[in-house]
């Protein structure tokens, strides 16, 4: 009769969790129901005031593979690092603890990189949203086809991909190209994810690994958008990242960066003018200031709304800018739009076109 040995997990997972008993047992059900079975599970309880480490221990007494530590409050990307330093799988993934996984999710990631012998692979995401699952028309987009093997000279937008969780890593080519997260701060994926791309190649999955929860109750630190700590720590971020790409990238990676990119989050943040604070009102023009002096945003490949907003910010137009974006949030579609002998332009009620850099207000011919 043959000795029976326990294969060693193949893929290892850290879930940080702090404050997130509502959501805990939905996320580690989901994890432990993957269909690829071989896993390693490091539960890094990150001082939390609730009951989510109990919750996560209950789990660890009736599963083997799932293992809690606790430590003092240090933030996610300290809770990540400190999973990541308690496994010695071949593989790695990160998981937020309010979120779920489609079943196969794991699945489709490894077979993709044990046939391609990439260093990482990265899946498609659907916002969960009261109960909906929808997949964001930019993810699609990056997405729209599966590639293997790639560079990010290959394919740059896939930069704006920038979330932990919808990837899983050869162990060795994170701990060593990547090196770790980015700690006290937040959006410490952008950097970081930046830093795999450039440095290695990937395979892009069309299919949807990753069920990413909306929270609506504020207490999501994408929802906090509106403080001066958010809007210090997203300048932070962006000064790494694009510090990152103009010394590694190329330079068809330079501009895609730059004209999609880098500006590719400015909208959630352009919403939150009408009733700023002074403070961030300056932080936020200082921000763009920096990142679009030399070249506007008015250049830049987004929307037509926010390279108008864009602008005014950038020209310190605080009032014109909070009711172009008052109106945009109580106008449903895409703002009113008049012709003119030379194209199309913007047209906002209470805006005075005259006083405004054309280029601002200027539709582009495939948005005509």
């Amino acid at each position: 009769m043959g000795i029976l040995r326990r294969h060693r997990p193949t893929l290892g997972v850290v879930v940080p969790v702090y404050g997130v008993a509502d959501y805990l047992p939905a996320c580690l059900d989901s994890l432990l129901a993957q269909s690829w079975r071989e896993l390693d599970v490091v539960v890094v309880d990150d001082g939390s005031p609730d009951h989510s480490g109990d919750i996560a221990r209950s789990y660890a007494a009736r599963d083997p593979r799932v293992r809690v530590v606790r430590t003092e409050n240090h933030g996610l990307g300290a809770a990540r690092n400190t999973g990541l330093a308690l496994l010695d799988t071949a593989f790695i993934a990160f998981l937020d603890s309010d979120d779920v996984l489609p079943p196969d999710a794991y699945s489709v990631l490894l077979r993709s990189l044990l046939r391609s012998r990439a260093d990482f692979a990265v899946g498609n995401v659907a916002r969960w949203e009261e109960g909906r699952l929808d997949v964001p028309p930019w993810m699609r987009r990056l997405h729209r086809t599966n590639r293997r093997g790639i560079s990010a000279d290959d394919h740059p937008e896939i930069l704006g991909d920038v979330f932990a969780w919808n990837k899983v890593f050869r162990t060795p080519f994170f701990r060593d190209a990547v090196g770790g997260w980015p700690t006290g701060v937040r959006y410490e994926d952008q950097p970081a994810m930046t830093a795999a791309y450039l440095r290695g190649r990937f395979d892009v999955r069309e299919e949807v690994v990753y069920h990413w929860r909306i929270r609506t109750d504020g207490s999501s630190i994408t929802q906090q958008r509106s403080s001066l700590r958010d809007l210090e720590d997203r300048t932070v971020t962006k000064r790494r990242t694009a510090e990152l790409v103009a010394t590694e990238g190329t330079a068809s990676v330079q501009a895609m960066f730059h004209a999609r990119v880098l500006p590719g989050d400015l909208h959630r943040y352009f919403r939150e003018i009408p009733g700023c604070s002074d403070a961030w009102w300056e932080l936020l023009r200082r921000m763009v200031e920096e990142f679009w002096g030399e070249r506007s945003l008015t250049q830049c490949e987004i929307p037509p709304a926010q390279r108008l907003l864009g602008w005014l910010v950038e020209h310190g137009r605080r009032e014109e800018a909070a009711h172009v974006a008052a109106y945009l949030a109580g106008h449903d579609g895409p703002l009113p739009r008049v012709d003119e002998g030379s194209g199309r332009r913007l047209d906002v009620p209470g805006l005075d076109p005259a006083s405004i850099d054309p280029v601002a207000l200027r539709l582009r011919p495939h948005e005509r």
